[in-house]
């Protein structure tokens, strides 16, 4: 499959940005798409482009990233297989829009922060740059990880987050660590959600990658 059909082939929308930006690829959560989570991207860089795809996987007409047993369980298969799309989508993607060497920064929240995540650690060749909103660990208790060296990852959650528990985010930075990726962990007061905090994180990392 050429990169213009792989590309066109997958529903997203994409802004060029200016050509020396970094290029955002934005990763929406559960029940949400392309257009809101991209809503993020000019109040983290006004100049730089986005790339933002939607989820292909529905649950209960919901727009996801991989799927799920339930609440924090994760089918770890299909992360596998998920992230492996994703990567190939973000490489037709950078030939069929011309980006050259632009860096390319994703900036997920939730079950978009994950499967950032997840790509990041089993293709860094193609994703080195994670900005992760309310992430967590996505492997479950396997390790899937390859080496990190030169990935960077930034999270940022909630203490008390049900939704991506303290022990997993712990665990991810852990992991991340130990792989070689240098991280910037960020906790604040709260749960599940981006706050300004976050937000104002999130636009020094994105400036940091760029």
């Amino acid at each position: 499959m050429s990169a213009a059909d792989t590309v066109q082939g997958w529903p997203h929308l994409f802004a060029p940005g200016e050509p020396d930006a970094p290029v955002l690829l934005t990763l929406h959560g559960t029940g949400s798409d392309e257009q809101e989570i991209s809503s993020l991207a000019p109040g983290l860089d006004p100049r730089a482009g986005v790339l933002s795809p939607r989820g292909l996987v529905q649950e209960r007409g919901m727009a996801r990233w991989f799927r799920r047993a339930g609440e924090g369980i994760f089918d770890v298969d299909d992360v596998l297989t998920r992230a492996g799309e994703l990567a190939g989508f973000v490489t037709a993607a950078r030939e069929h829009y011309g980006l050259g060497d632009r860096p390319l920064v994703a900036v997920g929240f939730s079950n978009g922060a994950n499967i950032a995540l997840a790509t990041a650690m089993l293709h860094p060749d193609v994703l080195s740059r994670v900005v992760a909103l309310s992430g967590m660990y996505p492997f479950a208790d396997q390790d899937e990880a390859v080496d990190l060296h030169g990935v960077r990852v930034t999270t940022l959650n909630g203490r008390d987050d049900p939704m991506a528990p303290i022990d997993s985010v712990q665990h991810l930075v852990t992991v991340l660590r130990e792989k070689g990726a240098k991280v910037e962990q960020h906790l604040r007061t709260g749960d599940h959600g981006i706050s300004r905090e976050d937000l104002a994180v999130a636009r020094a990392a994105v400036a940091r990658a760029g």
